[in-house]
């Protein structure tokens, strides 16, 4: 399954995250509030070669994924101290909606737009997807962060995987290997 069944095209918002303080209850709670599941959870997220506004970091986090309609839903739970982009909002206005994602065929230019427009960025990473991440800090004119996601690599094939997974889903099975 491709991006384009996710009827999202490049540069377009493809996700919509949230910081929770505990993502098994916030995993419950959206499967049995909103119907959304199953989630998709990787105990222990810190990417490849991450860095925090620009010096390196070893962040860990739980993060959790699942599709509703078309939206990716993304579940962040820090489990360490260190400072992060999670950290920064939480302690600026407590949990609840951190960032968008925003898909990109041209990762690099699109991280220098957003840098020549004024936005820092605030996390870099490599992911499991074997493209990059990249937050870029809108806070000042946004309600959140935006995440630029890098597509291609094996992205289709992960996504299509959870996509097809929220289609299909019974209610059964809540949480599920990421990989």
């Amino acid at each position: 399954m491709s991006l384009v069944c996710f009827g999202q095209p490049d540069n377009g918002i493809i996700q919509s995250a949230y910081v929770v303080k505990d993502i098994q209850q916030a995993m419950q709670e959206w499967a049995t509030k909103l119907k959304v599941g199953p989630w998709f959870l990787i105990e222990h997220f810190s990417g490849q070669d991450s860095q925090y506004r620009g010096k390196p970091t070893n962040l860990d986090a739980a993060i959790a994924m699942s599709f509703a309609g078309h939206m990716l839903i993304e579940l962040i739970q820090q489990h360490n101290d260190v400072p992060s982009v999670y950290r920064e909002v939480v302690e600026k206005r407590g949990y609840g909606f951190h960032h968008w994602g925003v898909a990109t065929t041209n990762f690099d230019r699109d991280v220098e737009q957003y840098r020549g427009s004024g936005c820092d960025l605030a996390f870099y990473a490599r992911v499991p997807s074997g493209g990059r991440v990249a937050y870029m800090d809108t806070t000042a004119f946004l309600p959140g962060m935006t995440e630029l996601i890098e597509l291609g690599a094996s992205f289709d094939a992960i996504f299509g995987r959870i996509y097809a997974a929220s289609i299909a889903w019974d209610g059964k099975n809540l949480v599920r290997s990421f990989m």
